[in-house]
């Protein structure tokens, strides 16, 4: 296929974005019971359905788990973002190195090492998204009692993408346990200047990364030994 005839994105996208909203309150189910609390005591779900019939009774009905800002927003973002990085991230990677004769067809090594970087690539900004949609799904909203965790969750809620972004940021740590270290005796004990990555929430926003890079890498080389071309395959469209 011709770099210059590869097909628009914008149906894959837009198929993507529909298909994304119409499942999302699956998605929104299925955070709420993996959060809340192992204990059957605690527990406020006890299946899909109960969670389903429970987030519709207290949270608003369909326009609330389809409409509520704090879940129409990052489902529409999350869903739009990973379809344009898995589709566009390969060719502009090509142009950009002076590979604009690599395809699919014609060099299927190295159009597949194209897509691995572009997978890796695009996990720097979709990570960070699916991780503040995940927080704004674990609160609940409207009428609904709050659950019980079995993850600590913040006492106040989040409100919205940007206030969920910067409260990971600047209210949690990513070397939690706090491991304060000092200089030789001798020495006047001094605590060692951690790293602007280990001050802040940022590594929280990135949970997961190192695994989800070692699947990418993982799925392209059976790939490359299965021989299928797979479109997108260690991009989790």
């Amino acid at each position: 296929m011709s770099q210059f005839h590869r097909p628009p994105l914008l149906l894959p996208v837009a198929s993507h974005l529909l298909t994304g909203f119409l499942l999302s309150p699956l998605d929104l189910i299925r955070t709420r019971l993996i959060v809340q609390s192992s204990n059957p005591r605690y527990r406020a779900y006890t299946g899909p359905l109960d969670a389903l019939q429970k987030i519709l009774r207290d949270e608003g009905g369909l326009r609330g788990i389809y409409l509520h800002p704090h879940l129409l927003i990052p489902t529409l973002v999350d869903n739009a973002l990973r379809p344009i990085v898995a589709l566009a991230l390969p060719g502009m990677l090509t142009t950009y190195f002076g590979w604009g004769h690599i395809t699919e067809d014609t060099h299927p090594i190295g159009w597949g090492l194209a897509e691995l970087a572009g997978s890796c690539i695009g996990l720097l900004v979709t990570l960070p998204i699916e991780t503040i949609r995940r927080r704004l799904q674990a609160q609940v909203r409207g009428n609904a009692k709050p659950i019980s965790t079995c993850v600590e969750m913040r006492p106040a809620p989040y409100n919205g993408i940007v206030d969920t972004f910067w409260h990971i940021l600047t209210e949690e740590r990513s070397d939690l346990p706090i491991i304060r270290r000092h200089r030789r005796k001798g020495k006047k004990k001094q605590e060692e200047y951690e790293s602007w990555w280990k001050q802040t929430g940022l590594g929280q926003l990135y949970r997961g990364l190192g695994m989800r890079l070692g699947a990418s890498a993982v799925v392209f080389v059976l790939a490359l030994f299965g021989g299928d071309e797979s479109e997108g395959g260690w991009a989790e469209i």
